[in-house]
């Protein structure tokens, strides 16, 4: 409990910031593919649609990043990526369990918010809560792109964040990769990468589609990518769990950057 009652400010924050995600999210998909919705009816085009939300959310993985919460917590806001920094040990594994609960818990708080904005809108097919499942091509297509993209995800993050000019670079990357991966490979899985952003939207409207892919899948594509990394460049080329270090906010990782 030592570790809860000095480092919950932190884990606040990554509640907080995937619910802000979440909320961006299905207010983003409510007002660009429900029926009713003006932008809809003026854009036609699905790709394009999609292209228009992952700019949005890109935009918003920036933001959240590079924002105060971001610079403190790490902005992880992801349970896959607090598992890969905690078998990198960056992370205290107290820490990594009150992080992924908050990130759980987050995801869930952020889609519930949600709905009492938008209302029954989240809930029409178009729309659906922002529920992550497979596409047409079935759920082993899902689970091998959900792997893919959550590795070249993780080894992005390592190669930027570990290297001291570069790493400012770390938070627009992160925010093109899911630019990219919301315009070109959400019609296979959804996009997910993140068990608690999928776990939210399925406890609140009870979609549970393939819950398993997306519990098993980003987090084997992430560790594996870790394992890539260590094998490339070794352990002690791993110097902390921020995806923004390039700040003056307190890190409670096991810390290069400090040294």
């Amino acid at each position: 409990m030592e570790r809860l009652a000095k480092h919950w400010p932190e884990y606040l924050m990554e509640a907080a910031e995937l619910a802000a995600f979440m909320i961006v999210a299905a207010l983003s998909a409510a007002a660009l593919d429900h029926p009713a919705s003006p932008i809809r009816q003026a854009v036609d085009s699905p790709l394009l649609r999609r292209m228009i939300g992952g700019a949005l959310m890109g935009l918003t993985a920036i933001a959240l990043v590079r924002s105060p919460w971001g610079r403190q917590s790490g902005a992880h806001m992801n349970p896959s990526l607090t598992l890969t920094f905690l078998r990198l040990g960056k992370i205290a594994p107290a820490d990594a369990a009150f992080y992924v609960a908050a990130q759980f818990a987050g995801g869930a708080a952020g889609i519930a918010a949600a709905a009492l904005l938008i209302g029954p809108a989240i809930g029409v097919p178009e729309v659906s809560y922002v529920a992550t499942r497979p596409g047409p091509a079935g759920p082993l297509v899902a689970f091998a792109a959900e792997l893919s993209i959550s590795f070249v995800l993780m080894i992005a993050v390592l190669a930027l964040s570990n290297h001291a000019p570069i790493a400012p670079l770390t938070p627009y990357v992160v925010g093109l990769l899911v630019a990219t991966y919301i315009t070109v490979e959400a019609p296979l899985s959804g996009m997910s990468m993140n068990p608690a952003r999928t776990f939210g939207p399925a406890l609140v409207a009870q979609i549970w589609d393939s819950l398993w892919l997306y519990f098993v899948a980003p987090p084997l594509g992430m560790l594996l990518a870790a394992e890539t990394y260590l094998r490339v460049r070794g352990a002690h080329a791993v110097r902390c769990a921020k995806l923004h270090h390039h700040n003056a906010a307190r890190c409670i990782f096991h810390c290069a950057y400090q040294a």
